[in-house]
């Protein structure tokens, strides 16, 4: 598996503080919403957090397909416009990582993007609420997976530029959820302490500087790429 198809999964497993501010609140609310029996019950909450997160990963392995769909259609991988949107996706990337380290607050505006869209979701999965079943958990995880998120509008415009096919692109989206499952599902767990951490300053700038490093090696990539690309 080359950078291209792998660096969602990175991506995912590099935002763990982000993934706690933005769905730690989400998934501790509805921990906390479930029945006392469910919560007292280490394996039937577990199985209930699992649900919500396959939902999750489910919506994003499905617009993965269909971006991998459009990248197809319009041959945009092999275009210059691809290359474009390769650099955009990893500047979003950096704008990111700026974010969370506390270096770029304004960067916040850019997850202002799906709120339009939002709006019409946010009511369908109030209905759902309170969770009381698996399959529920699993439809709420489904609209929960297009929260607005600037790391997920990047993985989306990395997988479009880079993906030449709708499985390829799906494999994709569904490897980025994977890598986000280690801080969603631990923030259902231990809210409290990975709250604590997610204030600390330190550890904002490293997660930050992960991301960063991450973008600085997506275009150093497509960059050896277009060399190697002339070379031969």
């Amino acid at each position: 598996m080359d950078y291209n198809s792998f660096a969602p999964f990175l991506v995912g497993l590099a935002s763990l503080l982000h993934c706690v501010g933005m769905c730690g609140g989400i998934i501790g609310a509805l921990t906390m919403s479930l029945p006392a029996e469910v919560r007292q019950n280490p394996l039937r909450l577990s199985s209930f957090i699992t649900a919500y997160n396959i939902g999750r990963i489910t919506s994003y392995t499905l617009v993965g397909s269909l971006l991998g769909y459009l990248s197809m259609t319009t041959g945009i991988v092999d275009s210059e416009y691809g290359r474009y949107l390769q650099i955009i996706a990893a500047l979003f990337l950096a704008g990111i990582g700026l974010y969370i380290a506390g270096w770029f607050p304004a960067f916040a505006r850019v997850e202002k993007i799906g709120a339009p869209f939002w709006k019409y979701l946010e009511p369908v999965g109030r209905k759902l609420l309170p969770v009381r079943s698996r399959p529920q958990a699993f439809l709420f995880g489904m609209i929960w997976g297009w929260l607005p998120c600037g790391l997920v509008y990047s993985t989306f415009v990395w997988v479009l530029a880079s993906s030449s096919n709708p499985t390829e692109a799906a494999v994709s989206m569904a490897l980025f959820g994977l890598g986000t499952l280690p801080g969603v599902m631990t923030a259902g767990i231990l809210t409290g302490g990975l709250a604590r951490i997610r204030k600390a300053k330190w550890s904002r700038q490293i997660f930050g500087l992960l991301l960063i490093a991450m973008a600085l090696v997506s275009l150093y990539v497509l960059y050896s790429s277009q060399g190697n690309a002339h070379h031969h």
